[in-house]
């Protein structure tokens, strides 16, 4: 089991989103704290089309076996 871009790009859109979200609360910006709830929803679904690839991925490998 690998991770594949669409996992790690996920990751990474969801945890920008934490932090775009937090900065938002820091500095009183509504507008800012849901634009980081939906980075981190868009992360969420992009990870999740990475998890369901590489579940793919490994039941092709292991009908080869």
């Amino acid at each position: 089991m690998s991770t594949n871009k669409d996992q790690v790009k996920g990751a990474l859109k969801d945890i920008g989103g934490k932090i775009q979200e937090e900065a938002g609360k820091l500095v009183g910006s509504t507008k800012q704290q849901v634009e980081g709830l939906k980075n981190q929803a868009k992360g969420k679904v992009q990870k999740g089309v990475g998890d369901l690839k590489e579940a793919v991925s490994d039941v092709k490998e292991a009908a080869k076996k």
